[in-house]
Formats: structure tokens, sequence, C-alpha cells
């Protein structure tokens, strides 16, 4: 048991876990936020490297055949956790602002009702997989946030690199509609007593 909790799958995913912090880390300077281009390159390099853990641990974990229980509880919660502190932090240093805002928002609340509803249905003992479009969905936001945090320092290196970044957001935010309503509707009809 404590061999699977330790295999390189669960280390990956432990790794991306640990990156939220670092990530935010990076911001902030005498324990105020600032957005220095080193600090978005910076974050951005640490960002990338927790994006492709994502893709890696579950890839390996089924080729291996390494997969366990805590990896299928961690990995969910470590992507969410990635996307919420980023989007959060955008939010806080204006990178993502005005009507831009409602696309965070609609994310992180998608995040927190399907974490609620998928809790929920394990108690019933009822597994909802993960579709191919929520994965998209999740490739969608991990691009987004890439571009957002690349900013102001990418605009100068590759110009419009903030409002693809807004772009990605938007599309990402209307996949997180899609995908949540088949949550809901998948585990709608386990909800009605």
């Amino acid at each position: 048991m404590a061999s699977r909790a330790y295999n390189i799958p669960n280390l990956l995913t432990y790794a991306r876990i640990l990156a939220v912090p670092l990530i935010v880390l990076c911001f902030f300077v005498e324990g105020r936020l600032e957005s220095s281009d080193f600090a978005r390159w910076t974050g951005l390099a640490i960002f990338i490297v927790a994006s492709i853990t994502d893709y890696l641990d579950g890839y390996l974990a089924r080729i291996w055949n390494q997969t366990s229980n805590i990896g299928k509880m961690l990995d969910p919660i470590a992507d969410k956790l990635l996307i919420a502190s980023v989007l959060l932090l955008m939010a806080a240093d204006g990178t993502i602002a005005g009507w831009s805002l409602w696309a965070a928002i609609t994310i992180l609340c998608r995040e927190i009702l399907v974490s609620g509803l998928r809790e929920y249905l394990a108690a019933l003992k009822v597994s909802v997989p993960v579709t191919q479009i929520a994965k998209w969905k999740t490739t969608a936001q991990m691009f987004a946030l890439a571009f957002l945090l690349a900013g102001p320092a990418g605009d100068k290196v590759l110009p419009y690199t903030t409002e693809a970044g807004i772009t990605l957001l938007w599309i990402a935010a209307i996949l997180t509609i899609y995908t949540g309503y088949d949550y809901f509707r998948a585990g709608a009809k386990h909800m009605v007593d």
C-alpha cells in the first residue's frame, strides 16, 4: 500500500500540488504582489512543468499499471488547485479584469460544484467517468492560464499574448459550462430519492 503511494505517477501528482505555492511565490516580493517579467517567466516555467505532469501521471499510471486510490483522489484535486490558484493570482494582479472575471468565476464555480457532486456520488458508490471533452476543457484552461501567466511579459515577445489568453479563457469557460452540465445531468438521476 505504501509503495503505491510513492510510485512515480503519484510523485508527479504531489509535485503538481507543490508547484502551486511556488507559482504564487514568484509573484510576491517582500510580502506584496508584484508581477515583474522575471516573476511571470518563472511562474510560467513552473506552470508548464506542472501542466505536463497532469498528462504524464495518468499516462504512466495506466501503462505501468500503477493506478492507486490516492492517485485517483489527488489527481483532480491537484488540477483544481493549480487552475484555481493561477486564476486568482491573475485576477489579483489585474491580468484578468472586467468582463473576463466572469469567465474565471464560471470556471471556479464549476470546479467547486463538480467536486461536490463527485463527493456526493462517491458516497453513493456512483462513479462519473471523465469524458474526452472534459479533458479538452482542462487543456484549454491550461493553455489559457499559460498565456495569461506570460501576460505583459509575453506581449513584449509575442504581441497579443494577453488577449490570446483571455480568448482561450472564454473558450475554456464555455467548455466548462458544457462539461459541468454533462456532470450534473449524469448525476441528477442519483440525486432524486
